[in-house]
């Protein structure tokens, strides 16, 4: 039966075989996948050590028969067909990092191009035009075809985000192409045993993070004052993965902190209208209408009925906070308001005074300078820069005087009832209230499942 074939197809078939049998070998199965130890979880908060999988192509009749056309067009001396993709003309790349003081001109100039090529470019179609607004610390490409005309245009602003620019018959065209990361939930806990930014370190957390978790609870926790050792902290967090690889983290989720034996749960709630907050399990803001603290410093003189003045050296009340920072430091709105005063005002030097509604009034002295648009009658947000940390007016040295007034009367803004923002919506509570009970289960669960895993690294 063999006479009856040529030899030459005899060995075609024998190599095909080789092929068929080494993809099937070789070929990981499909729930076999590289890992690293971490803190991830799943979705049910049982303990996973593992990182972005990565991609693997299990062996499968598509594969293999592609093997073996391959390997038959080899032996047989045939060409395969190409793809489509391949007929395309291929285009020569050359990337420059944009520094301070390029210009786009400038940048054009060391690709090779002149001025004509890139108002060309800039006055395209779509966002070809957003090619004028460059950073540094961006990276630009510029791609050239055979002839060596400028075919494409790659602005790299992040990992995440490229505005791409192409050539065709009509001239430029430019598309901002926005990468959606995949996000995966992750846990960290810790126990403060110094400051919150050490314990949070250890525990795997970015500064980024650790910041967003002390202001997610500051309105009810002094976090330079409060904190004490031993108080502890659990947080179920967002990494972020692209093409399988993690690059970043993205927001809290949920987080427990206990203070001084205090129970305090956090939950990111979005509505029916795609507005995200942070709320209690009872359905409470975690915000206040108003920040504890406008500045992120420590007291360097707290409010005082009785204290001597430190120039005129004579009892005067302290009617406020001080707060001890360096000069140019930013000050926040305490609460949304309308700017009641802003300018000079005697000893206080350089103050903005700040009207909330419900006679309640707070004041910022000694500032270097005003933030942008602060001026009389201008409205302002919680959070927005007011002014300037400074040393003007009657002061010995940088710092910033706050003043928390209700009924014109001064109270000690850090232990004064800071009134609530608005809770969950009564129309959304029946909603919110599953979730809750949903995330505070899962809650524990991922710190049990984060014990089992310590106990096994232990062992």
């Amino acid at each position: 039966m063999l006479k009856t074939f040529p030899k030459t197809h005899i060995t075609i078939a024998a190599a095909a075989t080789v092929v068929v049998t080494t993809a099937i070998l070789m070929s990981p199965s499909s729930d076999v996948e590289a890992k690293r130890m971490s803190y991830s979880l799943d979705l049910n908060g049982n303990p996973v050590t593992q990182s972005a999988p990565k991609e693997s192509t299990p062996a499968t009749a598509d594969n293999t028969s592609g093997a073996v056309e391959n390997a038959v067009a080899k032996n047989t001396g045939l060409a395969s067909p190409q793809p489509a993709d391949d007929q395309t003309p291929k285009l020569n790349w050359q990337e420059h990092k944009i520094k301070s003081g390029d210009t786009l001109s400038s940048l054009f100039r060391d690709a090779g191009f002149n001025d004509g090529i890139m108002l060309k470019v800039i006055h395209g179609d779509g966002d070809a035009g957003k090619l004028q607004r460059l950073y540094a610390g961006e990276t630009i490409a510029f791609a050239t075809d055979a002839d060596g005309d400028l075919a494409a245009i790659d602005l790299k602003r992040s990992l995440l985000e490229t505005l791409r620019i192409s050539r065709n018959e009509d001239g430029f065209k430019g598309e901002t192409v926005v990468l959606e990361p995949e996000a995966r939930p992750a846990f960290a806990s810790g126990v403060i045993d110094g400051s919150l930014y050490v314990a949070a370190r250890e525990a795997g957390m970015s500064d980024r993070l650790a910041m967003e978790m002390a202001g997610i609870f500051g309105w009810d926790i002094d976090f330079v004052y409060d904190v004490r050792k031993g108080d502890r902290f659990e947080v179920v967090y967002e990494e972020l993965y692209l093409d399988g690889e993690m690059f970043d983290t993205g927001r809290i989720l949920s987080a427990r902190f206990i203070n001084r034996g205090e129970d305090n749960v956090a939950l990111l709630y979005t509505d029916s209208n795609g507005d995200s907050d942070y709320y209690a399990p009872d359905g409470s803001s975690m915000r206040k209408a108003f920040l504890r603290t406008p500045i992120n410093a420590r007291v360097s003189s707290p409010f005082n009925m009785q204290r001597r003045h430190p120039v005129l050296d004579v009892v005067r009340p302290h009617e406020g906070t001080d707060y001890a920072a360096p000069p140019g430091t930013p000050i926040k709105a305490a609460g949304n308001g309308r700017v009641h005063f802003a300018g000079w005002k005697g000893g206080y030097g350089r103050t903005v005074i700040l009207s909330h509604g419900d006679n309640i009034t707070t004041l910022y002295a000694h500032m270097s300078r005003l933030g942008k648009g602060i001026r009389n009658g201008s409205r302002v947000k919680q959070g927005e820069t007011i002014g300037y940390v400074g040393s003007s007016g009657m002061v010995t040295g940088p710092h910033l005087h706050y003043e928390f007034r209700k009924n014109g009367a001064p109270r000690n803004s850090r232990k004064v009832d800071l009134p609530d923002a608005k809770p969950v919506p009564k129309s959304e509570m029946a909603r919110f209230s599953q979730f809750a009970k949903q995330q505070v289960a899962q809650l524990e669960v991922y710190r049990d499942g984060h014990q089992q895993l310590a106990l096994a690294q232990d062992e």
